[in-house]
C-alpha cells in the first residue's frame, strides 16, 4: 500500500484506480471509517467511466498517521461540549477539520495533481466542502454526499442512530463484527444488508483496528463549526447527494447544503440510508460521471504542476 507525506509529519495511505491521464477524482471517507468503505468494485466502476480514482485513509484511521500522543476521552469530550465548555475540548484536539482538508489536498500535490474532482461522504463531505472553500482553485467539482453544513439544526441524527454512533464497540474481533449489525439503524431500509456490514467490519478490523482515532476525528468534526456563510460564496460546481432513509445525518443536511451553495444540484435518493448499497451504485455513479464531466479549466496561478 503506497504512503505519501501529505502534510508535515502526516503520511496518508492511498490507492488508485484507472488511467492516471484521466480526470482525477479524490474520494474522501467519513468519520472513523477506512478508505475500503469506498468499495473496490465501486472505485473500479467509476474508473471504468473514464476517471482516475484515488481513495485514501484519513489521518488517525486505517494505515495513515496516528496521533497516539493525544488521547481523547470521548465521554468527557461530549460532556464538555454539551455543557457549553468549548475551550476544554479544543485543548484536547491535535488537529482540525481544516487540517484534514489540507491532508487531502496535500495528497493530490504529492501525486502531481493540480486540480481534482472531490467527492466526500459524511464527515468526508465536510472535509471536501472545506477543501473547496479554502482552496477552490484546486477543486474542479465538489460532491457532498450524505453530509451537512456544520449547523446543528440541520442534518441531526435520530436518537437511535446517535446511541449506536456513540456506543463503544467491543475490542475482540468477534464482538466487533457482530456489533456492526447495529448500523442497520441508519442503513438503507430497502437494501440494508447485515452480512455486508459484518464483512466490512471484519475487513476493517483485520486491516487496521484503531478505535483511539475515533474521538479525535469526531472532535474535529464537531468543533469544525458552521460553514453556512462560506458556502453561500462557493463558486465550485457542486452536487449534493443524500438518501431519504438517512437517520444518521438527516436529509435536511443535504437539502441545506444545496440551498446554500449557488447553483448546486441536489439528488435525493429514495431507499438510500447512510450507506451506498450496491443496488444504488448505477444511479450514484451515473450522477458522479455526469457531474465530473465538466470541462477542466487550466490550472490556477500558483497551483502545483500536474507533471
Amino acid at each position: 500500500m503506497p504512503v505519501v507525506e501529505a502534510s508535515p509529519g502526516v503520511f496518508l495511505a492511498y490507492e488508485t484506480f484507472g488511467d492516471p491521464s484521466a480526470a482525477p477524482v479524490l474520494l474522501v471517507m467519513g468519520f472513523g471509517t477506512q478508505m475500503i468503505a469506498w468499495h473496490e468494485d465501486f472505485c473500479r466502476a467509476l474508473a471504468d467511466r473514464g476517471r482516475y480514482v484515488i481513495r485514501y485513509d484519513n489521518r488517525d484511521c486505517g494505515l495513515s498517521t496516528k496521533f497516539d500522543d493525544h488521547p481523547v476521552d470521548l465521554r468527557q469530550f461530549i460532556a464538555s461540549v454539551t455543557a457549553g465548555d468549548i475551550a476544554s475540548p479544543l485543548a484536547m484536539l491535535p488537529y482540525t477539520l481544516r487540517d484534514m482538508a489540507d491532508d487531502g489536498l496535500g495528497l493530490l500535490t504529492a501525486l502531481g495533481i493540480a486540480r481534482a474532482h472531490v467527492i466526500g461522504s459524511s464527515m468526508g463531505g465536510m472535509i471536501a466542502q472545506t477543501m473547496a472553500l479554502t482552496q477552490p482553485a484546486r477543486v474542479l467539482t465538489l460532491t457532498s454526499m450524505m453530509s451537512s453544513t456544520g449547523e446543528p439544526e440541520f442534518g441531526r441524527a435520530g436518537p437511535e442512530a446517535r446511541a449506536v454512533l456513540f456506543s463503544p464497540k467491543p475490542s475482540d474481533r468477534g464482538g466487533y463484527i457482530a456489533a456492526a449489525e447495529k448500523e442497520m439503524v441508519w442503513a438503507s431500509q430497502r437494501y440494508g444488508d447485515p452480512a455486508a456490514l459484518r464483512e466490512m467490519a471484519a475487513n476493517s478490523y483485520d486491516r487496521a483496528y484503531y478505535p483511539a482515532g475515533v474521538g479525535r476525528q469526531l472532535g474535529a468534526m464537531i468543533l469544525g463549526g458552521s460553514r453556512a456563510e462560506a458556502l453561500r460564496t462557493l463558486r465550485v460546481p457542486t452536487l449534493v447527494i443524500h438518501g431519504l432513509d438517512d437517520t444518521l445525518i438527516d436529509p435536511s443536511g443535504g437539502q441545506r447544503t444545496a440551498d446554500l451553495v449557488p447553483g448546486a444540484k441536489l439528488l435525493l435518493i429514495p431507499g438510500m440510508g447512510h450507506d451506498r448499497p450496491r443496488q444504488l451504485w448505477p444511479e450514484i455513479i451515473d450522477a458522479l460521471e455526469a457531474h465530473t464531466r465538466l470541462p477542466s479549466a487550466p490550472p490556477a496561478p500558483g497551483a502545483p504542476s500536474t507533471g
